[in-house]
């Protein structure tokens, strides 16, 4: 039987994970008949998750005690339960932490099950590689996605607004931005949120200009001028009114009930593909999705397939084999793949694939298609970020996304500190 654990609030974060990789990992719990699996995600993603377990459990004879929490919440207590050598068997891990946790022997290679437990013969070729480190296989892609500007259709109709276009432009944002404002629709909805606090959002607006946020070798692929142009643009979007106030944006805590699109006060939302499914568990309105502009018109690349989630094997882990098995199922089971959809992304199986594609709904086939049809905007796979760049993201790109919106900083001052910040960050790494 699967355990059903809402979200918790824990403070313990980085420090902890940084303590298990100074004194080591404490040895794992006895082995159990049961397995420990901890994700992130709301209640949507859990649904179908238990889903899966429970049919797991079914079959297999085997228990899988699930806990799930919001992304804020999720890589605290990963790190905590880490440190204290009690980590899951399986763990959801992204793409931008899976080299520290890797490094720190916090996962485990998964090399010896392929073949046997793991059967990935047929399995996307971009998508294994992007869950190795150093050429060792440490996490299963659970899906292919893309950043994707998630938007609601019906307020663009209120608004006399357009559908969007994959063709669209920063120009285009602005004149959408005035169209909302001469609107004034739902007590004043603004066409997008901030984008300055978006990570995501920032990359793709520099590796359309050749550039990206990190080299290989874990180093700022961006200079300052970059920086103060990108606060500097947001800055006079949010003067304009185009995006959200910075008091409205400052009530976006994490989960997804507290973003712009869900409260209303934004009709964009610079996202992932997969997140329209558990976006639309949320609102009465219909949502629809398209890429994120372009700098200019013809201008592409700033998009890649990046696995959206990886499952991993916890490092202290005693049940190593079983939660392969539990992998593999999860993965190429017909039936858990008609559960889960393309929730988490879209299969990397061929097979997998075929079973899902009849069976999804309206949304998930936007989804299926967007991913699909990528077009000149599909770039390559970047390298894994730094171990650092979480905390580059939380401390500096937000926070000084934040500063610029309330004044507290000028663009010129933020990107200047965005770049000392960030470079101070991983020389200490």
């Amino acid at each position: 039987m699967t355990i059903r654990i809402d979200r918790r609030q824990f403070l313990m974060g980085s420090t902890a994970m940084v303590a298990a990789g100074a004194a080591g990992v404490m040895p794992a719990w006895a082995q159990s008949d049961s397995l420990r699996l901890l994700f992130w995600g709301g209640q949507a993603r859990a649904d179908r998750t238990y889903g899966v377990t429970d049919l797991y459990t079914k079959a297999n004879g085997t228990a899988v005690e699930g806990e799930f929490l919001a992304w804020n919440d999720y890589w605290p207590k990963l790190a905590t339960q880490t440190a204290g050598g009690n980590a899951p068997d399986v763990v959801q891990m992204d793409y931008r932490y899976i080299v520290e946790y890797a490094k720190r022997n916090a996962i485990a290679p998964l090399d010896e099950f392929v073949g046997g437990a793991l059967k990935l013969d047929s399995f996307d070729a971009d998508q294994l590689e992007g869950g190795k480190v150093d050429g060792k296989l440490y996490g299963i892609s659970l899906g292919a996605n893309s950043v994707a500007m998630i938007y609601n259709v019906a307020a663009f109709e209120e608004a006399g607004v357009a559908p969007l276009t994959n063709a669209w432009t920063y120009d285009d944002l602005m004149a959408v931005g005035e169209a909302f404002k001469a609107a004034n629709i739902r007590g004043g909805m603004k066409a997008i949120m901030d984008g300055s606090y978006s990570e995501p959002m920032l990359q793709n607006w520099l590796r359309q200009k050749g550039k990206d946020l990190y080299t290989a070798d874990g180093k700022l692929a961006f200079e300052e001028a970059d920086a103060v142009e990108w606060y500097t643009m947001w800055a006079k979007f949010r003067e304009a009114g185009y995006c959200v106030s910075a008091e409205d944006q400052a009530l976006d805590t994490g989960p997804l009930e507290t973003t712009m699109l869900v409260l209303g006060k934004a009709a964009m939302i610079p996202s992932n593909s997969n997140q329209l499914v558990a976006f639309q568990t949320l609102m009465q309105d219909k949502l629809g999705m398209n890429g994120f502009p372009r700098v200019a018109a013809g201008v592409g690349g700033g998009h890649y397939r990046k696995p959206s989630m990886f499952f991993s094997l916890g490092g202290t882990s005693a049940n190593k084999e079983k939660a392969a098995e539990f992998l593999n199922f999860f993965i190429s089971d017909p039936e858990a793949a008609k559960i889960l959809g393309v929730e988490r992304g879209i299969p990397c199986l061929p097979a997998t694939r075929e079973v899902v594609a009849p069976t999804l709904d309206e949304q998930s086939q936007v989804a299926l298609n967007f991913v699909s049809n990528l077009g000149d905007l599909l770039g390559p796979l970047p390298p894994p970020p730094p171990a650092s760049a979480g905390e580059i993201d939380a401390s500096l790109i937000r926070t000084l996304g934040q500063e610029v919106g309330f004044g507290a900083k000028t663009p010129e001052q933020a990107g200047a500190e965005l770049i000392s910040g960030a470079n101070d960050i991983l020389s200490r790494a």
